[in-house]
């Protein structure tokens, strides 16, 4: 049974700094694709970043690498989720999600990830 669990969310101020962390148990973690993605309340959920099984990146438009940076720590099954410069319109619910198998791009289509976590609040206010 797959399992992702995320953590490190919480309340920061603005021009703040989170890293969030997905652990996996229960899959294949080193061969698939990796991917974090958010939800603000009454809106869409949208790519924000993933990473190959060889760590090939790719980043949504809104969240290009220099703000976020995603990485995977194959050792300890982790996904990680750097995030710095904290702004409000960052708020929202990030969830992790394990996708395809030894892809040559990291997928930006959420439709291509099959398991996802449980989500981890993220709130960025004064």
């Amino acid at each position: 049974q797959v399992q992702l669990v995320e953590s490190g969310g919480g309340l920061v101020q603005p021009g703040g700094s989170l890293r969030l962390a997905c652990a996996a148990s229960g899959l294949t973690f080193r061969s698939r694709t990796r991917g974090w993605s958010r939800q603000a309340p009454g809106k869409a959920r949208l790519f924000v970043a993933a990473i190959t099984w060889n760590g090939h990146t790719s980043y949504s438009v809104d969240y290009e690498k220099g703000r976020f940076t995603i990485s995977r720590d194959n050792a300890k099954s982790t996904l990680y989720l750097q995030m710095n410069s904290l702004k409000p319109e960052d708020t929202a619910v990030y969830y992790c999600a394990a996708g395809g198998f030894y892809r040559a791009v990291a997928e930006k289509d959420l439709g291509s990830y099959e398991d996802w976590g449980q989500g981890t609040q993220v709130t960025v206010s004064s």
